[in-house]
């Protein structure tokens, strides 16, 4: 007896060897009280629930206890012979009855809380696409789309992951400290799940469907939260990560004004012509921002739901430049549509990226009055 414990002391004190600092310092046991009002309110709901636990725990495990203690063979005792006592069942019948009435009396009042989103300060969409999401801040009259910016050689352990590995996005969204900010959230293709820990909120974005949820960051707490899709939507499942950066009032509206001058229509000349150089530069760009996710920045794909575009006839074959365009557009299959968020020169660079880039040596160029031509054939 005395070999086994000291084995499996061996074997615990090994463990906790292998634990770095580091992972000292991250480890936590107990739920994160956040950073805003909701998130509080859920920690405080938590922990009178634990503790109303630890009590019955104590109580019904000292019991326990005492009574194989107290009462034990060994001790001269004999089990009682009676099968049943009324007077027992009304009591441990009453007491969790008392208990639950207690505990729900805040788990009411916090879920109130929760489902009131009226007198909002700021409204913001939130549209979980595969697989990325969309910000549209409804007062201000624009929105941007935010993908996952971890570079594609951490994922494939070819570099070193950094500290926010999966957890970073190329444009966050932002939110002002002290403010209430009330999210509109739904789903364009399949079901998604908008989950921020930090600040209380996880809820299903459902395709024709809109669920309602709000926060309050507390006036000293801005700062950058991180959160990702907390339901299984797909096979990039884990690469819908969410920022949300809570800035102070004056920060919010100088990033406002910024937002409101990148989304001021540019005005392109149909007729404009982009040389090669510059059309694949910028199509590079936002080929590994949006394509990469699913074809790979090789353009070897994920067959067979995302085909290789390294060699693929629609991205070689000057007769299917057309199709090309209208599938960049529309979309098809498991392939969403961009024609809203690109503008016609994103389209034409990123086609004339594809067919110039890895093996598809064509020459093609696509300029955005082809783009135009489709779209207006798509609107028909």
């Amino acid at each position: 007896m005395f070999l086994r414990w000291s084995v499996l002391l061996r074997l615990i004190v090994i463990l906790f060897s292998f634990t770095s600092s580091i992972a000292h310092a991250e480890y936590a046991l107990n739920l994160p009280r956040g950073a805003s009002v909701v998130s509080t309110e859920i920690h405080n709901l938590h922990m009178i629930t634990l503790w109303v636990c630890v009590v019955i725990g104590i109580v019904v495990y000292g019991l326990m206890v005492y009574a194989i203690v107290r009462h034990r063979k060994a001790a001269g005792y004999k089990a009682a012979a009676f099968h049943e006592s009324t007077t027992v069942e009304i009591i441990w019948t009453i007491i969790p009855f008392v208990i639950l009435i207690a505990m729900a009396v805040p788990a009411t009042r916090v879920l109130i809380l929760m489902s009131d989103t009226s007198n909002a300060d700021v409204t913001i969409q939130v549209t979980g696409h595969r697989w990325f999401w969309q910000y549209d801040y409804i007062d201000e009259g624009f929105n941007f789309f935010s993908y996952i910016s971890t570079p594609e050689e951490e994922t494939l352990n070819l570099a070193p992951k950094n500290p926010h590995y999966l957890l970073q996005v190329d444009k966050p969204m932002v939110i002002p400290v002290g403010k209430k900010i009330r999210f509109l959230i739904t789903g364009k293709d399949t079901i998604h799940s908008w989950w921020v820990p930090d600040l209380g909120i996880k809820r299903d974005a459902i395709p024709g469907f809109v669920n309602e949820v709000w926060t309050f960051v507390d006036a000293d707490k801005p700062g950058t939260y991180r959160g990702q899709c907390a339901e299984l939507c797909g096979t990039k499942h884990g690469y819908m990560p969410i920022v949300v950066e809570a800035k102070t009032q004056d920060q919010y509206i100088t990033w406002i004004n910024e937002q409101k001058k990148a989304n001021a229509p540019k005005p392109e000349a149909a007729n404009k012509t982009y040389g090669l150089e510059e059309l694949m530069k910028q199509g590079e760009q936002k080929y590994n921002q949006i394509c990469a996710m699913c074809h790979q920045t090789s353009g070897k794909g994920n067959p067979p739901t995302f085909p290789a575009l390294d060699g693929s006839q629609i991205v070689t074959k000057p007769e299917h430049k057309v199709e090309q365009l209208r599938q960049i557009i529309a979309g098809k299959n498991a392939m969403p549509p961009f024609g809203a968020q690109l503008s016609d020169l994103d389209i034409a660079a990123i086609a004339t990226y594809e067919r110039n880039a890895w093996g598809n040596k064509t020459g093609d160029i696509i300029q955005p009055s082809d783009v135009k031509t489709v779209r207006d054939q798509l609107k028909k």
